[in-house]
């Protein structure tokens, strides 16, 4: 099953694309998915562990150990687990934010959606996110679902990404290139 935008040619595009078809087998795939996000969450609000998952110095044992503990506070299914022990048996927990980027993509694609990664300067609310979502589905001609972080070094507008394509509006990036401009 090749993916689009070639995502099970990378290695975290395989890892991801292997737990797809395990989870699809056992019609656990929005489970799975939810799960995934969760870890994502974890890694991006905890130092702690996003170090871990990075510091090829801890052993596998005690990654395993340590990604385990984490799997019973966040309360993934079983085979989120288990996944997470391999990857931490083949020494592979650095490419976990990625695999659960590859993940999202190929469940999105099964379902006939697209994620948009959206960066502002202020949070949105709900009522924004919406209505940006609107305006993506209408532009991209298909289903979209946003996921939205926080940048204050883009000062204002947005940056959205929605697989290979990116449209940049943010006022940083219109600086920079006046700047550059001015430089002529």
């Amino acid at each position: 099953m090749e993916n689009s935008g070639g995502i099970k040619a990378s290695l975290q595009g395989r890892y991801a694309s292997a737990l797809f078809d395990l989870a699809s087998e056992n019609g656990v795939v929005t489970s799975v998915e939810g799960d995934l996000e969760r870890i994502g969450a974890a890694i991006k609000e905890n130092g702690d562990l996003a170090d871990l998952i990075r510091n090829p110095e801890i052993s596998r044992n005690a990654a395993g150990a340590a990604m385990e503990a984490v799997a019973d506070v966040l309360g993934l299914a079983p085979l989120t687990k288990n996944f997470v022990g391999v990857l931490a048996a083949n020494r592979r927990l650095s490419a976990l934010p990625e695999i659960i980027r590859a993940f999202a993509a190929i469940a999105a694609a099964q379902r006939g959606e697209a994620t948009a990664e959206v960066t502002t300067a202020h949070p949105l609310n709900d009522a924004q996110v919406e209505e940006l979502r609107q305006k993506l589905e209408l532009r991209e001609g298909r289903k979209i679902s946003v996921k939205t972080s926080v940048d204050a070094d883009l000062l204002g507008g947005l940056v959205v990404t929605i697989g290979s394509k990116r449209i940049d509006s943010s006022i940083r990036t219109r600086l920079n290139s006046l700047a550059q401009a001015m430089k002529g």
